[in-house]
C-alpha cells in the first residue's frame, strides 16, 4: 500500500492550523461487487483504521466500517505546536498496514 502525505499550506509557523490530507492507494473492495469472469463475489479489502500521531503521541483515531472510495483520501486540521515527526498509520481489514511519517518543520 502506498501512501501520500501534503500538509496545507507548505509554509506555517508553530501555532498555525494546517491540513494534513492523508492519501492511500488501495483498492477498498466492498464485497459486493462480482468478478466479471466468474461470477464469484471480490472478498471485502478495506481501510479500517487510520491514527494520525504528532512525536509518538495519538493526535486522533478514525475506525472506518465500509469501503470508502478507491484510494482514499482523508484530512485532518492540526495546530502546529512546533517541529516534530507526523506520523499516519493506516491498516486494513486483512491485517495489512502502513506507516508513514512526514516532518513538521514549522518557520519562525
Amino acid at each position: 500500500m502506498k501512501t501520500l502525505i501534503k500538509i496545507k499550506p507548505k509554509d506555517y509557523k508553530a501555532g498555525d492550523i494546517v491540513k494534513i490530507d492523508f492519501m492511500a492507494m488501495h483498492p477498498m473492495e466492498t464485497g459486493m461487487r462480482k468478478n466479471k469472469d466468474t461470477g464469484a463475489l471480490i472478498p471485502a479489502e478495506y481501510i479500517d483504521e487510520v491514527k494520525f500521531m504528532f512525536n509518538d503521541t495519538l493526535i486522533t483515531k478514525m475506525v472506518i466500517w465500509e469501503s470508502l472510495s478507491v484510494n482514499p483520501l482523508m484530512s485532518i486540521s492540526f495546530k502546529v505546536p512546533g517541529a516534530g515527526t507526523l506520523k499516519v498509520i493506516a491498516k486494513d481489514n486483512k491485517g495489512q498496514s502502513v506507516e508513514t511519517t512526514s516532518a513538521i518543520n514549522p518557520k519562525g
